[in-house]
């Protein structure tokens, strides 16, 4: 069987998971708010965020079941590498304080990395990676401090 099918096959066992979104949201929502989490982390969230909302997608929204699919795998990725980057301690704290099962959700994230082939896994993980280096590149040329106060602004 190829590993398309395979994949296809994985996205029925997808399913189940899709009852629990509800409460993994709640998850992430607690993590962003806290200041214990990385900042970059909380840009591939952010960067995520915004390739839905654009709206200018790899596979146009026009096309028939495909459409939707690149922004479910864009958010799925980018999930998936934010708890990636969670201190251990941290995203254990958050889900006994959810009342989240640890097993389940482990086993739920093996689910959601398992439709996801190597290569773009690989790839994916070194965004944060690369995000850090754009920051500290921006810091060293002075730009850093000028564009958060350019941001933060009001009016």
């Amino acid at each position: 069987m190829g590993a398309a099918v395979r994949r296809g096959f994985g996205l029925v066992a997808f399913l189940p998971l899709a009852s629990r979104m509800p409460t993994y949201a709640r998850l992430i929502w607690a993590l962003v708010l806290d200041e214990r989490t990385p900042g970059d982390r909380k840009a591939v969230l952010a960067a995520a965020l915004g390739y839905v909302l654009i709206g200018r997608d790899i596979i146009p929204d026009n096309i028939p079941l495909l459409g939707g699919l690149d922004d479910v795998i864009v958010v799925a990725l980018a999930v998936d590498l934010f708890l990636d980057g969670i201190p251990r301690d941290l995203l254990n704290e958050k889900l006994a304080s959810l009342d989240i099962d640890p097993v389940a959700f482990s086993d739920d994230m093996a689910g959601i990395r398992r439709l996801t082939p190597g290569p773009v896994r690989r790839t994916i993980r070194r965004i944060p990676d690369l995000i850090g280096f754009a920051g500290a590149a921006l810091n060293e040329t002075g730009l850093g401090p000028r564009l958060r106060s350019w941001i933060s602004k009001e009016g």
